[in-house]
């Protein structure tokens, strides 16, 4: 069994190909949560937990879950530029958003809903920056 489960891991050198299939498992699980409650949404949005709706929760939900595809990809082909690339912006992306939310838009709080995803989106951003040249050939 063990060698099995070793089978499925992504292979390559350092921890970041692991860290990219832990994180896309969470976002998956997440985005299959969010599918059907608004109740995990509205925490993020907590200034505003009105101006969340269940088209609102599912359209963010299909973002998260397309951001986990990429990085489930990323996780086995970490030396794809092209995967790498798309992988570092949907860091960049989820950054910004949950940043103007709070900075811009005024519509979270700084709670455990908001601080998780700021703190995965910019130390995998950080991450991969310094990483470029290590994992892209």
């Amino acid at each position: 069994m063990p060698s099995t489960l070793a089978q499925l891991l992504p292979v390559a050198d350092g921890f970041l190909p692991y860290w990219q299939l832990f994180i896309a498992a969470v976002a998956a699980l997440n985005s299959f949560q969010n599918m059907f409650t608004v109740d995990i949404t509205k925490k993020l949005y907590a200034k505003k937990p009105g101006q969340v709706t269940p088209l609102q929760a599912r359209t963010s939900t299909m973002w998260n879950f397309t951001a986990a595809v990429v990085r489930f990809h990323c996780a086995y082909n970490i030396h794809n530029k092209a995967v790498y690339d798309m992988t570092l912006w949907t860091y960049a992306i989820a950054f910004f958003h949950f940043s103007s939310e709070l900075l811009l838009f005024r519509t979270s709080n700084l709670n455990a809903a908001l601080i998780s995803p700021v703190i995965v989106s910019s130390t995998s951003l950080l991450w991969m920056l310094k990483q470029y040249d290590f994992y892209v050939r």
